[in-house]
């Protein structure tokens, strides 16, 4: 094979990371991103830079070293793999050559041109470019690839003060504890034990919008809304808004995105129907906030804002649950394209009642989301 051939690192760089996990190594959004930046200004097609560009950023502990070299052989040199712990991923694609190539190298078209493998001649830059691409205009491999990453997303859940209180090392004395260690020593206070308040997840709240003009975002959300709920399942609540409300957070808990997603579309009777946010919104208020899901709670809005019905019903029904929620975030794919303003009737009516509107057409713009939710 000519050398002149390249191939797209991205699908192996990303397996990798996922193998990586499957090891035992510890993989957050943080990490990934920290590794593909060293790749960005490494030779992503030098073996020993992508090894130690890899092992820099995606190790934290001594543990994690030996993990990450088996994980290593039997990824990039399955041959050379063989010999220590074996970690397999099925799903991946063939691994890609790494060698140490000039620019200048293979670019003809002789007889010694090795043909055992494709050879990358790309850089991770693609990974940001992937990253920043709108996700209604992405291709069927770049969706791919995007799912994946959307895999690795690890969000933190916003958390509240809690009226409970719990050990410290600084706050107000602990009586309790301090009495019950001077019993054990014969009645000797030795510690004076502390306790101050602690925190527990505040509830977040995912309504997606799945009607015709938000068909192609519906798919991306919704595998977002899952890694939210995976994450925190006993504090996070999603519904679907179109035509009619519909709870999915059941369907999505389920570990496996792809699962999850065939189970939620199931249990959506109005997929890429019509719009009636006003109406749903006010069945998600009666129904459900009022009874204490949205109460304190972060509500996060996905949709485009377009209104079949009364933009004032919408203005309203917004106006009830800004007063039950902690914060309102309104989640609009346009809003982040050149030239947008927000003139829609419903985005319009809303505006007043929202904390926070912002852009959702990428993956990038959806990371900022998650720390918002997490500062909330």
């Amino acid at each position: 094979m000519s050398g002149a051939v390249g191939t797209d690192p991205f699908p192996a760089l990303v397996g990798f990371t996922a193998v990586l996990r499957a090891a035992g190594v510890p993989m957050t959004t943080d990490r990934v991103a920290a590794f593909t930046e060293a790749l960005d200004t490494l030779d992503v097609t030098d073996r020993m830079q992508t090894y130690w560009a890899g092992r820099v950023t995606l190790c934290s502990d001594p543990d994690d070293v030996r993990r990450y070299d088996a994980a290593f052989e039997a990824w990039f040199d399955p041959q050379r793999g063989s010999g220590g712990t074996t970690v397999t991923d099925e799903r991946r694609p063939p691994p890609p050559k790494l060698a140490s190539l000039m620019p200048n190298q293979g670019s003809g078209s002789g007889e010694d041109d090795e043909d055992d493998g494709p050879v990358v001649r790309a850089t991770a830059s693609e990974t940001e470019v992937l990253r920043s691409r709108d996700l209604g205009e992405l291709s069927p491999a770049e969706r791919d690839h995007l799912h994946r990453l959307m895999a690795l997303l690890r969000p933190e859940p916003p958390t509240r003060p809690s009226r409970r209180r719990g050990p410290a090392r600084h706050g107000a004395a602990d009586p309790g504890r301090t009495l019950r260690a001077a019993l054990r020593n014969q009645g000797e206070i030795r510690t004076l034990y502390r306790r101050a308040p602690t925190r527990r997840p505040r509830k977040v709240v995912l309504l997606v919008d799945v009607s015709g003009s938000m068909e192609p975002y519906a798919d991306s959300l919704l595998r977002f809304a899952h890694a939210v709920v995976r994450r925190s399942p006993r504090s996070t609540e999603a519904f679907t808004l179109g035509t009619r409300l519909t709870r999915v957070t059941r369907e999505l808990r389920q570990r496996d995105a792809e699962r999850a997603l065939r189970a939620a579309g199931k249990a959506i009777p109005d997929w890429s129907g019509g719009t009636r946010l006003g109406e749903v919104v006010a069945a998600f208020v009666d129904r459900w906030g009022q009874r204490g899901a949205a109460r304190r709670a972060v509500v996060v809005i996905f949709s485009d804002g377009w209104e079949r019905g009364e933009p004032e019903l919408l203005g309203r029904q917004l106006e009830r649950l800004s007063r039950l929620a902690h914060r309102v975030v309104w989640v609009n794919p346009h809003a982040g394209k050149d030239g947008y303003a927000p003139v829609q009737g419903g985005i319009v009516a809303v505006l007043p009642y929202l904390d926070e509107l912002l852009a959702g057409h990428s993956l990038a713009t959806l990371e900022r989301l998650l720390e918002v939710i997490r500062r909330a």
